[in-house]
C-alpha cells in the first residue's frame, strides 16, 4: 500500500482528497502547514507527497526545493489555484515531478498518482545502494550517505559493477575485459590502480573492496562477515 502525505490548508480540500485516496486504497496522512509538512516529509517514509503551493508557515515552493536539497526522492505533485505558466514552471524548477492547477477532479488526481507511483517504480531500477554507499546510473553519481564522492567515468563503472557483484570475487581479467574491452592492451596494472584510487575515495563508507590474493577483488560489507 502506497503512503501518500496530503499537504493543504484547505479543510474542504483536505478532507475530499483523503477520502478519495483511502477509498482507491491508498495510506494517507494530513498537515495543515508547510512547517509542519516539512518536518513530517523528512522524518516520514512516503512514496508520494501531495503539495499546495499556497500555505501557511512555509510556501510550497520552498518547501519543495528543502526537501530536494535533502535529496528526498519522494514523488511530488504541487497543487494551484494559480493556472499561470509561469508558476507551473517555478514549480517543476523547484523540484515538483508534476503539476495539478484546481480546481481538480478526483479521478485526474487518482489518474496523477498512479501514474507518478509507476513512474517511481521504474526509477529505482536507476539506482543501487550497498551499505551507505548509493549509486544514481542516470545522474553518473555516487554518495556516501547523501555526500556526493568525486569518481572519473571509469570508477563510477568500476564501483557499479562491483555493487551489481556483491559479494562475488571478481578476477581481473572479468573487470578488464568488461570495463576496458576485450581488445584493451595498456598495461593490466591498471585494475588495480583503480581499484586503489576507489579504495580511497570508499574510505569513509561501511563497504569494502577486498583483495582475493591472486584471483581479484570482491566487494562486501563488514557485516556480511559477522
Amino acid at each position: 500500500m502506497a503512503k501518500i502525505l496530503i499537504i493543504e490548508d484547505e479543510q474542504s480540500i483536505q478532507r475530499l482528497l483523503t477520502y478519495d485516496l483511502q477509498q482507491a486504497g491508498y495510506e494517507v496522512e494530513v498537515a495543515s502547514s508547510g512547517d509542519v509538512g516539512f518536518q513530517m516529509a523528512t522524518t516520514g517514509d512516503y512514496d508520494l507527497i501531495l503539495l499546495d503551493v499556497m500555505l501557511p508557515k512555509m510556501d510550497g515552493i520552498t518547501l519543495c526545493k528543502r526537501l530536494r536539497e535533502q535529496n528526498k526522492e519522494v514523488y511530488i505533485i504541487m497543487l494551484t489555484a494559480r493556472s499561470d505558466e509561469m508558476d507551473k514552471v517555478t514549480g517543476l524548477e523547484a523540484g515538483a515531478d508534476d503539476y495539478i492547477t484546481k480546481p481538480f477532479s478526483p479521478r485526474e488526481v487518482l489518474a496523477r498518482i498512479r501514474a507518478g507511483l509507476r513512474r517511481k517504480g521504474e526509477n529505482l531500477n536507476d539506482k543501487l545502494k550497498v551499505g551507505n554507499v548509493s549509486v544514481d546510473l542516470k545522474r553518473y553519481e555516487a554518495y556516501i550517505d547523501d555526500e556526493l564522492i568525486p569518481l572519473t567515468k571509469k570508477e563510477f563503472q568500476l564501483l557499479v559493477y562491483l555493487m551489481k557483484n556483491k559479494g562475488i570475487t571478481l578476477s581481473r581479467d572479468v573487470l578488464l575485459e568488461t570495463l576496458w574491452g576485450f581488445e584493451y592492451d595498456g598495461d593490466t596494472r591498471i585494475v588495480d590502480v583503480h581499484i586503489f584510487k576507489l579504495r580511497e575515495k570508499l574510505a569513509d563508507s561501511t563497504i569494502e573492496i577486498v583483495t582475493v590474493r591472486g584471483v581479484g577483488y570482491r566487494l562486501e560489507e563488514p557485516s556480511d562477515e559477522e
